[in-house]
């Protein structure tokens, strides 16, 4: 059996305040740097934490190493110690972590997952979502390893994908065929299921809400008529504008051999309609049947 490599690497502000510690004049630096650490520390622990307690300070103390951290791993600047620390000495720590922190609240703003709701605006909920984000990726021991740069990177790529999904799935509500969708809930995964699943017809509609009528309806046509599934598929995407279509390239994939083949086969279609509502029509559904 093969074991698993761990790189131990402390946070970038550690490593930074070591390479000061090499200097051989360091110690005026040095003292400013702790004198703005406290302050930060201080803040963050009123804000944040607790600024009555020795737990409170010491969550605070970590979360200001990490979110300074994070401000340097995501600075422009050459990827060595001697170029982070002159950044650092330069600009300061406060103005080091309110970059850190402007990150964090940037990455809040991108959506958790690929649904909409009124809720999502509501400030209380806003202003937790930060807290927790911020949390989450700036906790840094100065005694133990830190990855917050690299959750932080994975949690960017896996929003923006959410971002992506959500805009592409409000163009198709846009161009719905009965005309535009106006909720202000929206179920993106759904929509991009639903649109992906009626285009088999080849028939030139968007369609991005649906009922069990429409299910049983697109189920018999497509029986009945046995379509050209990649003709159907490149005629829908010649509609979709070019940034949207990679994302409905893979849900095609993805739904190629599993519920399309299904609407295709001699799967009941009772079976069929109740594993759309299920599994890819979510809250996009809407209740024709009483």
């Amino acid at each position: 059996m093969q074991l698993a490599s761990f790189t131990i690497r402390p946070p970038q502000l550690v490593i930074i305040l070591e390479t000061l510690s090499q200097h051989r004049d360091y110690q005026e630096d040095a003292s400013a740097l702790v004198e703005e650490l406290c302050g930060i520390t201080l803040l963050v622990a009123k804000k944040f934490t607790n600024d009555r307690t020795a737990d409170g300070l010491a969550e605070a103390f970590n979360l200001t190493i990490g979110c300074i951290s994070l401000g340097i791993s995501q600075a422009d600047i050459p990827d060595n110690n001697e170029a982070k620390l002159s950044f650092l000495l330069q600009h300061g720590a406060e103005f080091v972590f309110q970059m850190g922190f402007r990150n964090i609240k940037q990455l809040s703003s991108l959506p958790y997952v690929a649904f909409v709701s009124d809720f999502d605006n509501d400030p209380y909920v806003q202003q937790r979502n930060v807290k927790a984000l911020f949390s989450e990726i700036c906790h840094a021991d100065p005694n133990l390893t830190w990855a917050g740069d690299e959750v932080f990177k994975m949690e960017s790529l896996d929003r923006q994908l959410n971002k992506n999904i959500i805009d592409c799935a409000k163009w198709l509500r846009k161009k719905h065929h009965n005309g535009a969708i106006q909720d202000a809930d929206l179920d993106a995964n759904a929509v991009i299921a639903i649109a992906v699943i009626f285009s088999i017809l080849g028939d030139g509609r968007i369609v991005a809400r649906t009922g069990q009528k429409e299910i049983e309806s697109l189920i018999n046509r497509a029986r009945e008529s046995i379509p050209d599934l990649e003709a159907s598929w490149t005629k829908f995407l010649k509609k979709i504008p070019p940034e949207y279509q990679p994302i409905l390239r893979e849900r095609m994939d993805a739904l190629r051999g599993t519920i399309i083949k299904k609407i295709m086969a001699k799967t009941r279609i009772k079976t069929v309609i109740a594993e759309i509502q299920d599994y890819y029509a979510g809250n996009e559904l809407e209740v024709d049947y009483p």
